[in-house]
């Protein structure tokens, strides 16, 4: 069984999520089906309908985080030294093409959010870094080909 890497607070978010789809989210789901099926011909019922497709999200997704939360492995982040690219490490790259700058946090593929920089430990560019140093040129394979970046800095994450 693979381990899934998590940062503390990452792993915390997940427990969170599960309690409350154990809890709040799964009541008020019976409840709606509760509703739904006082209004009578339940094969032409749109909300009894949309409920129980709710509840079938709710259960799959119970499912899945009790999964993950079994298979979790926090990282201790206080282990970490920042002068390698690993997960839990903040790194600068710079695109060695445009010079432009972008900061990456590599982190499992839960905690995941390229909007906010964190990127997955399975993604095409944290692949590519992972295990590099400062100064290094990595070639990240991307759907136009190839492209070249130098890692500015590392550092590790607070969390």
């Amino acid at each position: 069984m693979e381990k899934i890497p998590f940062t503390p607070a990452g792993l915390e978010k997940i427990k969170t999520e599960l309690v409350t789809l154990k809890g709040p989210e799964r009541h008020e789901v019976i409840r709606a089906i509760a509703d739904a099926r006082e209004h009578g011909d339940l094969s032409e019922n749109a909300e009894y309908h949309a409920a129980r497709e709710r509840q079938s999200f709710i259960e799959g997704r119970i499912t899945e985080l009790e999964d993950v939360t079994s298979r979790s492995e926090v990282v201790d982040l206080s282990r970490l030294t920042g002068q390698i690219v690993t997960f839990g490490t903040k790194v600068v790259v710079a695109d060695e093409v445009t010079d432009e700058e972008a900061t990456y946090v590599i982190v499992g593929p839960y905690e995941a959010d390229i909007e906010l920089g964190r990127i997955s430990t399975a993604s095409p560019i944290a692949r590519a870094l992972i295990g590099k140093s400062e100064g290094d040129s990595v070639e990240v394979q991307t759907p136009r080909g190839p492209h070249p970046y130098e890692i500015i800095s590392i550092s590790v994450i607070s969390d």
